[in-house]
């Protein structure tokens, strides 16, 4: 049996460098202190959702005014809103608005957004959005959630987008 010379023997076994492994270190950590924050921090997506689950609150309050024939309110607060519907049509919202799931219609955030301005909308049984119970005045102010972009409300014809 003949012998292999050594150099051939280091030539196969050689693997990586120490120059390598550290360059492929520095890269991980410079990669990892960019990309976790990015992918950990999900309040965007967060505030977005809330964003919204408020139009879709908004669009069931109208077409449940419209397709039950009563009054349905949307009470704004600053980091939500609540739906409540009158059990008939000369009362006044009492009753929790059931959402699609059989709940409470509630939107609530987590994440510190905020709507402005606060107050009542009145979803009348003709469609319309307006300020006071009785549909005499439109409602016409967008909704502005912090960070969002807004929610226009167009009363006279109950559209929400």
């Amino acid at each position: 049996m003949a012998c292999r010379p050594e150099s051939l023997v280091a030539r196969s076994a050689a693997g990586f460098t120490l120059l390598e492994l550290v360059m492929v270190i520095i890269l991980l950590g410079i990669l990892s202190a960019v990309a976790i924050p990015r992918i950990t921090d999900t309040s965007a997506f967060s505030q977005m959702a809330f964003h919204d689950g408020l139009v879709a609150t908004l669009r069931h309050a109208q077409k449940t005014a419209v397709s039950h024939r009563r009054l349905v309110c949307v009470t704004l607060g600053g980091r939500g809103a609540s739906a409540r519907i009158a059990p008939a049509r000369t009362q006044g919202c009492t009753v929790a608005l059931p959402g699609p799931d059989g709940k409470p219609e509630i939107v609530a955030s987590d994440t510190g957004v905020s709507v402005s301005p606060t107050g009542t909308l009145y979803f009348q049984p003709n469609g319309d959005i307006t300020t006071d119970a009785g549909g005499k005045t439109h409602w016409n102010t967008p909704l502005q959630a912090t960070g969002m972009p807004p929610i226009e409300i167009v009363g006279a014809t109950g559209y929400v987008w």
